[in-house]
């Protein structure tokens, strides 16, 4: 392999703007290519692996290049602790041991580990040479600002050399879509007298820095136990392979992006990625069942746009009006530059029932056109009167678990021809033929699939920290409990005599029952007290908690007792509360408090802000926790650990199980599921003693629980038997 020509082969211009100018391909690779030297002033040790011109690398290193790197201490802009003072030899021990930690992140990071290895591997064989460099030349100093210069200087074979300064967008995926660097100067020495001298002045101060020579700034080589670190994942002989595999997977991620070609545009992680390829491969029909938080949401835009690149129309359906408006604003800001032609069905929008709007809008034809809808309004005989059914349709559903219910698997006899469900739980608990009939339509979960510990793995959802707290039933709600377990009893005995299987499948009389018992365990006396307790001896100003109740008065009661504790950064969410919603968010959101709500939290409200959880009512449905957990792993910046605080209903004497009702083994369901991919598993072990003292097994404990959809909330009050 040799070097790529010389650099005044190429015309490069004096200045490159992004999105009028491809700064990559017209400028960046090219001159990467050609060169044989590159100095680069880089901001952050973390962002070299984003300086490393993927498709030119191996050409450079071919042509016998080196490249000399200066950069910050510190690793990220969250670290100005860091830069209190200035150079000292502890300062330059401190910032080998960050740099070592930081690569260590680097390699456990998804989509960044080759990255690593590369950079490992030409540190390792001399081709890259980092030092670093401190504002401020002794101890004690108050540096005004980071050694951040953005200089880069590139030279050939033949002396040629090009210097450009210009900002820099350091996300590698984004350099084969469009070009890291946002805008670029560039000088060339063969120009002009004026161009050869800002080369020579660039050129010459980067080296007076490099050795040390430059007035308040301290350069030292890259300390040992940095140096160590990172050859130590070296990998002389597979590093041109894993380059090759980067240039692919950029290229993959660039072919998906729902944003491709939008200035600042987001482009797909690996694993969505990895599943849009499986989808495709599998005739693009399939489930994602991907943890809550993972973006879920960007990959189907993803494939929203290869869609409508199809001449396709995407049916989108979401199980709430939040939801829909959710969607409603993310496909207009992803496709802001595509001429979108969005209809809205349901949440009070009415446009499609009119005439044959539907029918017209959802034939084949020209243009770029998106139906968006509630499950609730599509189920409806009108609108799937009026669909225009055939291949040229394309079904998302998110929440897809939803269209399991008996009121929306009318929606499954839809005609398309793609089809994607969105899940991180598509199963639905205690209903098979539900399952079944999503799994038969959609054609299954997409192999492998992302979980929950996939997702922290890869640095998409935030650690956590689980807490559980126990509390008892009182001796009325022990009586009821008592009651309604006896009528259930009965209730199943006679189930199981008829031939139902009521383990598996059960009646909508015995389902309503465990449901109403299951309202005892979630409206216990005793949680009230605890809450408080909790938050009073937990919550810090400018915190951002989420409490989740069952219903509005227990949630009055809860935010009541809170403030007699004295904690009055409380607001309320629910859909039925007084004053506008979206704001009440936004408040939470800027100012931090504690947002006392009902149910209407778990599907698909994002804030990321969130850093800690109550919960106080939660279902037997594995579903709910799970999305409850989501919530609050979300990422955010700053936010570097969760904390989940869940209130147990213990019993004090042993309880029986009789249809899938205990409550040690409702309660014990979701602290095995928080606490076994917690930091602090040990959290749940008196938990384990409990079950182990009732004869519960409990590996199997997650297995049990049953679906409630929005029709079974219609029901609770039928208590007669």
């Amino acid at each position: 392999m040799t070097v790529s020509g010389r650099l005044r082969d190429f015309e490069f211009k004096r200045a490159y703007h992004k999105p009028a100018d491809d700064i990559a391909v017209e400028f960046y690779l090219p001159a990467i290519g050609a060169s044989v030297t590159y100095d680069r002033a880089v901001g952050f040790f973390s962002s070299t692996i984003f300086l490393l011109a993927w498709p030119s690398l191996k050409d450079f290193v071919a042509g016998g290049g080196k490249m000399r790197l200066i950069c910050s201490p510190v690793l990220s802009e969250r670290d100005h602790s860091a830069l209190r003072d200035g150079y000292s030899q502890r300062a330059e021990l401190d910032a080998g041991r960050e740099i070592a930690r930081s690569f260590e992140d680097l390699l456990a990071t998804e989509g960044l580990i080759k990255p690593a290895v590369v950079l490992a591997s030409l540190v390792a064989a001399g081709v890259i040479d980092c030092r670093i460099a401190w504002v401020g030349d002794e101890a004690g100093g108050r540096p005004k600002r980071l050694f951040h210069d953005k200089v880069g200087i590139l030279t050939d074979r033949f002396d040629d050399r090009v210097a450009f300064k210009g900002s820099m967008n350091e996300t590698w995926p984004g350099l084969a879509q469009d070009g890291n660097l946002e805008s670029v100067d560039v000088f060339a020495n063969w120009r002009d007298d004026g161009e050869e001298q800002r080369v020579a002045d660039e050129a010459g101060y980067f080296q007076k820095v490099w050795n040390d020579e430059w007035p308040g700034v301290t350069v030292r080589a890259l300390p040992d136990v940095a140096r160590e670190a990172i050859t130590s994942a070296a990998d002389a002989a597979r590093w041109p392979d894993f380059v090759d595999e980067i240039c692919f997977e950029l290229e993959e991620a660039a072919r998906w992006s729902a944003e491709a070609g939008v200035p600042g545009g987001r482009s797909p992680r690996p694993h969505q990625v990895n599943a849009l390829d499986a989808w495709e491969k599998r005739g693009r029909r399939g489930i994602f069942k991907h943890a809550t938080g993972s973006g879920k949401t960007f990959t189907a835009l993803c494939a929203i746009k290869d869609s409508l690149c199809r001449s396709e129309i995407p049916i989108i359906l979401v199980p709430s009006e939040l939801l829909l408006k959710q969607w409603g604003d993310e496909l207009r800001e992803t496709f802001e530059h595509a001429d979108l032609q969005l209809m809205i069905c349901g949440g009070g929008h009415r446009h499609w029932a009119q005439g044959s709007s539907l029918r017209i809008w959802s034939r084949k034809g020209d243009g770029k056109r998106v139906i968006l809808a509630t499950i609730q309004t599509a189920s409806s005989e009108r609108f799937r009167g009026l669909i225009s059914g055939g291949p040229h349709l394309f079904m998302v559903a998110d929440e897809v678990h939803r269209l399991g219910a008996p009121a929306a698997r009318e929606l499954l006899s839809l005609e398309t021809g793609p089809r994607l469900g969105l899940s991180a739980t598509p199963e639905r608990a205690g209903d098979p033929e539900g399952t079944a009939a999503i799994n038969t339509y959609f054609e299954g979960i997409v192999p492998p699939p992302f979980t929950l510990e996939d997702a922290i793995k890869a640095k998409a959802l935030t650690p956590y920290a689980y807490n559980a707290h126990t509390v008892s039933l009182t001796v009325s709600e022990r009586t009821a409990w008592n009651k309604l377990s006896e009528d259930i009893r009965r209730l199943f005995a006679r189930t199981m005599a008829a031939g139902d299987d009521g383990e598996t499948s059960l009646s909508g009389r015995l389902k309503r029952l465990l449901i109403q018992r299951a309202k005892i365990v979630k409206r216990a006396e005793g949680k009230i007290a605890l809450a408080a307790e909790i938050v009073a001896g937990c919550y810090r100003p400018n915190e951002r908690w989420i409490v989740y109740c069952d219903d509005q008065d227990q949630l009055a009661r809860v935010k009541h007792a809170m403030s007699s504790a004295g904690i009055e950064d409380s607001y309320e969410y629910h859909s039925a509360m007084v004053g506008d919603r979206a704001r009440t968010l936004d408040i939470f959101s800027e100012r931090g408090g504690v947002l006392v709500s009902i149910r209407c939290l778990d599907e698909g409200v994002d804030i990321p802000s969130v850093s800690h959880a109550l919960i106080l009512a939660s279902s037997k449905n594995p579903r709910e926790f799970i999305q409850r957990r989501g919530r609050v792993l979300r990422k955010a910046t700053g936010k570097a650990l969760a904390h989940i605080h869940d209130v147990i209903v213990a019993p004090e004497v042993e309880d029986d199980d009789h249809g899938g009702g205990s409550i040690l083994k409702g309660e014990l369901a979701r602290a095995i599921e928080f606490g076994r991919h917690a930091i602090n598993p040990g959290a749940v072990a008196d938990l384990n003693r409990i079950a182990a003292a009732a004869g519960l097994d409990w590996t199997s404990l997650t297995e049990n629980g049953f679906e409630t959809d929005d029709e079974d909330e219609d029901d609770l009050e039928i208590v007669n038997v």
